[in-house]
């Protein structure tokens, strides 16, 4: 890679840095159809994060987009339960209290400087155009997608102020239903004993859990090992773009916990990495400040060394007394010159060249140490923001976990009631069998 190809455009090079694919897929619940949403197709009033640019907006870009028979675009929500209607997805084998996963989210991704080297949004329209087809794959279809979006309009913190101008991060969310072909059989006491055992259907199930199982078995180099869902799926990715003939850019790391994170979650990882990078660089800073004050005490004292012994030092550098009382006198045949003894000449000129170069480096101690001081206060701003940013993201993350958590436990109670609640009514009287309750709390 020419580095100065990128520097002479104007384009960010990161030494040392190597792009790396990246797919991440989250499960959500069927109360949480709005909250992506409302993310995704930028519906929110305001953002907790804040590097989100309204203004670019319109640069986001629909590779699919649901719509209802009037023209208007669909809810995630009226999407999943047209679907279900359609029996183009099939709830089966899940609860019904608002607990199982029903939808999930893929996020592909690849790092900021690897688009800002290649022609920027154009060509990161082009990437995940065909980084949608990888999603097509992976779900199974369009059929079951709600929606696919590229992102433009997240500005990169970190990379902007590096560069000095706004840099954006681009990638793509893709919400879908996770399905896989269950298979239904006859039961083996069908009354037609021809049937019996039989396959009966293949039924597009609605399974966020046997579409990513934490391990599958693979042959790899002769052997079969075990390897988790999330990983095959990284690979796929990064196989996919090369083979579309994309280039300069590698896997994402093995055994990277990217692909488990939530998008908050790894934007939390992330700023948390930074924010450790920026404390080492602030402690360097605090070493450098230290030698420098170690070399502007080194220098007032020997300054203050040499004047304390200059009296010591007469016949090698002279007092300003001792200067004053050189006799001078005209110098022959010549206008505005004199004539000093050459050995009061020679000291003379040694304190001079002594005093010279003890306020030089005086000074250069003194400049070093305001230009470290500046370095200090700037990293340690920068520290602040990130702290900031990495808390704000880590309250975000909380509140999530809490929402979810006192959802789970209002749903655990509800549950807790029903339990206590149905014996009672069955021994007061009630005619209905045990086995009409048991259809009608399973459907």
């Amino acid at each position: 890679m020419n580095k100065n190809k990128y520097i002479e455009r104007g384009i960010p090079f990161i030494a040392g840095k190597i792009n790396r694919t990246v797919v991440r897929n989250a499960g959500y619940r069927i109360g949480e159809f709005g909250i992506r949403e409302r993310h995704n197709e930028r519906k929110n009033e305001s953002y907790r994060n804040g590097d989100i640019d309204p203004a670019r907006a319109d640069m986001n870009i629909h590779f699919r987009r649901n719509f209802a028979p009037d023209g208007t675009p669909e809810t995630y929500e009226h999407t999943f339960n047209r679907l279900m209607e359609e029996r183009v997805i099939v709830q089966k084998g899940q609860k019904k209290d608002g607990s199982a996963i029903v939808f999930d989210e893929l996020i592909y991704d690849v790092n900021t400087a690897y688009f800002e080297e290649n022609g920027g949004y154009e060509y990161a329209v082009k990437f995940f155009e065909e980084a949608y087809r990888c999603a097509v794959n992976e779900v199974g279809g369009e059929q079951y997608i709600l929606s696919a979006i590229l992102h433009a309009d997240e500005r990169n913190k970190a990379l902007s102020e590096e560069m000095g101008r706004n840099i954006y991060h681009y990638h793509l969310h893709v919400s879908y239903v996770p399905i896989v072909e269950k298979k239904v059989y006859f039961k083996k006491n069908n009354k037609d004993p021809n049937l019996a055992g039989k396959l009966k259907e293949v039924i597009p199930q609605i399974s966020h859990w046997k579409k990513w199982p934490q391990r599958i078995f693979v042959e790899r180099d002769g052997k079969t090992i075990q390897l988790n869902s999330y990983s095959l799926l990284q690979d796929r990715f990064y196989e996919h773009m090369k083979a579309a003939g994309f280039e300069g850019f590698e896997r994402g790391d093995r055994g990277s916990t990217a692909g488990h994170l939530s998008d908050l979650e790894y934007k939390t990882m992330m700023e948390s990495e930074r924010l450790a990078a920026k404390s080492e660089q602030l402690a360097a800073a605090d070493n450098e400040l230290t030698a420098a004050n170690e070399k502007i005490s080194t220098a007032k004292g020997q300054l203050t060394d040499i004047r304390r012994n200059l009296k010591a030092l007469r016949g090698k550098v002279l007092t300003t007394e001792q200067i004053e009382q050189i006799p001078v006198k005209p110098a022959f045949g010549i206008k505005d010159n004199v004539v000093i003894p050459r050995h009061d000449w020679q000291n003379v000129k040694k304190t001079a060249l002594t005093q010279a170069t003890t306020n030089d480096e005086y000074k250069s101690a003194i400049e070093e140490n305001a230009a470290l001081k500046k370095q200090k206060a700037k990293l340690r701003k920068d520290k602040q923001g990130l702290e900031e940013r990495v808390t704000e993201l880590e309250d975000g993350a909380k509140e999530k976990f809490l929402e979810r958590a006192m959802r789970d436990a209002e749903l655990h109670n509800l549950n807790a009631v029903g339990t206590v609640l149905r014996p009672a009514r069955l021994g007061s009287g009630c005619c209905v069998s045990r086995r009409w309750v048991h259809r009608a709390e399973h459907g």
